[in-house]
Formats: C-alpha cells, structure tokens, sequence
C-alpha cells in the first residue's frame, strides 16, 4: 500500500506521526500548517501519486487539521476523479477541530470528534481498522493518554496532564534541525524524543525528571561522533554535517563559483563560516527567508555586497550582505526557492 500521511506542526500532530509510523514505517510525511501549508501538502501528495507507474492502494490520511470547507470540496474532487481514472485512493481525515463540523456534515471521510485528541484518534483508527500495536500498547497507550489529557486540557487527569505539558513544551522546542530545509530529519527527531519520554512513564516525578533530561536526550540524538560537547556546538557541527551530506542538491552557482542555498535557516553567520571552512570547493553561501529576506556569506573568494546589489538592490560587506526579493512567493517546496534563485543568479 502506498501511504501518506499529512500532520500538524504541534505535539498533537507529531503524536499522530509517531502512530501511522509505528504501523507504516515507509511513506511520504508531510507537515503543515493552516492555510498555504495545507494546499501546498496535499498538491504535493496528488503530485506524488500521479508520478507513480503502478495505481496500487493508496490511503492519503491526513491529522489534527480541520480543513476550510473549500479545500474539502477540492480534495474530494480530485480524488475522486483520480478514482475515476483508475486509481485506488482511499482518503481519510481525523480531526478534533469543532470548526470542521461543516465539512465533517457533508464527506464521509472527514472523521470529526471533538472529545478526543487527534492523537488518541489516530491511534483508536489504527487500533480498530488494521488490529495494530498489540505488541506497543503497553508504551504508546499511555503516551496516548498523556497527549489527549495536555491537547483537550484535562486538568483533572492530574499526572497526564503535567506530563502532557513536558511533552508539549519539548516538542515545541525543537530548534536544533531546521524544520523547512530538513523536514525528514526534524520530524524523526521530534518522534525520537516523544518515544524517548516513553521511558519515564512508569516513574515516580516522571514530569519532572523527563523535563530535566530533555537537553541531554537532545545531545545524546545529535552527537554522531561520539565527541560531547554543548548543546550549541553539537548542533552545529550536526548542521554542517547534514548539509555536507545533501550539498549537492543544494548548490547553485554565479560566473563559474559554487554556492549553498539553504530556505529558512536562519542566524547563518556561524554554519556558513563553518560550511565554507569544511568545503573549499564551495565560495559562498544563500539562505533564503520565507518574506524573501536574504542573507549572502563568503571567504573572500566572491564579494556578496555586489552580489546582493546586482539581485535586489542589497548590499553591505564584501564577506556577509543582505536584500530582500520583492517578488518571492513564500512556499514550502525547496526546489522552488532553488529555481527562483538559480534564475535571477544567471542573470547578472
């Protein structure tokens, strides 16, 4: 069967992530937010599926998020007639979302329950519909609950509830992976942490001491060479690592230089030393933000203040500059921002 699973960003819907994945270890994970984000997912999901050779079963199922009754009506439409054509989709949508009762009225996929979480939806889904996780129950089943008790606030399910609120604020506290460039990498780190806390569940203070572990469980997923250092350090040394290993698909180039491109990154000064440093073949660095804010680094080998003035009117010192694309559409697809740049780059 081929699978997809569209998630929120929040702990509710990691929790969803961390179910299908215990039961579908291989699929396409998405995760969105409301609005632009959620379009752009299931486009990608429709896009996927028709790159397939084969029209096997496929089950598109989409968490924690209560679809406009637009994008319903869309998404029903397109399925549908992808059926019609010889396809084999099943669609299925879980929610808690009162405000998707509209939609919830008029398709029979649009799963609406308002008593429980999207996690505990999920799980209950996979538990009744493919007998799954008899062998998990006894770790996923209370991690379950401690998720529903914080995400429909059940204060009176005391020690759910204050675990919840350790879970919440570790998942989204997740900064050290970038989520847009490395989406893959954050949500398994994400779903490492919610499976690590698994292990303070049978505790005495388990809220306390999972909240006092959380930096170490971060050190220990992300130092790959055994070296510990701080928590700072180790994610950037994790970060020029990643980007080492996927550099290819992340270059562009200018008048015969090499560049990394990177969307969203963020505070690049001291990765991009550090990528340039680590890679001589490469003399500068981009990183795009989601306005079209822009940052440029080099080592001396391609003064990015002209780089900037000539791209958008940008400037400042000939090693780190900056601008801003007036006409950058905001997206959640790499490979856009990648084009958009590549194209005006060969043009100056």
């Amino acid at each position: 069967m081929n699978f997809y699973h569209i998630s929120h960003t929040d702990l509710d819907g990691y929790g969803c992530h961390l179910i299908s994945k215990e039961y579908f270890s291989e699929g396409l994970y998405l995760n969105a937010n409301y609005g632009l984000e959620v379009k752009l997912s299931i486009k990608k999901v429709l896009e996927d599926i028709k790159t397939k050779e084969s029209k096997d079963e496929t089950l598109i199922l989409i968490t924690d998020l209560n679809l406009t009754y637009g994008e319903s009506k869309d998404i029903d439409k397109e399925v549908n007639e992808l059926n019609t054509n010889g396809y084999n989709i099943k669609l299925q949508l879980l929610d808690h979302h009162a405000t998707g009762k509209k939609s919830a009225d008029q398709f029979d996929w649009y799963y609406l329950d308002i008593n429980r979480c999207a996690t505990k939806i999920t799980y209950d889904y996979f538990c009744e519909t493919y007998n799954a996780f008899e062998d998990k129950k006894e770790w996923l089943s209370p991690l379950v609950d401690c998720i529903n008790a914080i995400d429909i606030w059940l204060e009176n399910e005391k020690e759910n509830f204050e675990f919840g609120k350790v879970l919440m604020t570790m998942i989204s506290g997740v900064r050290e992976i970038n989520q847009m460039l490395f989406a893959d990498l954050n949500r398994e780190f994400r779903i490492h942490l919610l499976k690590e806390a698994t292990k303070y569940l049978d505790l005495e203070n388990r809220n306390i001491l999972l909240d006092e572990n959380i930096h170490r469980l971060k050190k220990e997923y992300l130092c790959f060479d055994g070296k510990n250092d701080t928590l700072d350090n180790l994610t950037a040394k994790n970060l020029v690592k990643t980007l080492a290993d996927v550099k290819e698909n992340l270059t562009v180039t200018y008048q015969g230089h090499k560049g990394l491109l990177t969307y969203t990154l963020g505070s690049v000064s001291i990765p991009a030393n550090a990528f340039l440093k680590a890679n001589d073949d490469y003399d500068f660095f981009i990183d795009v933000g989601r306005k079209g804010n822009t940052s440029f680094r080099a080592d001396g080998k391609v003064d990015v203040s002209l780089m900037a003035q000539k791209l958008a009117n940008g400037g400042g010192h000939v090693n780190a500059s900056g601008c801003k694309f007036e006409d950058f559409k905001e997206t959640i697809d790499y490979n856009q921002v990648k084009n958009f740049i590549q194209e005006k780059l060969n043009k100056i």
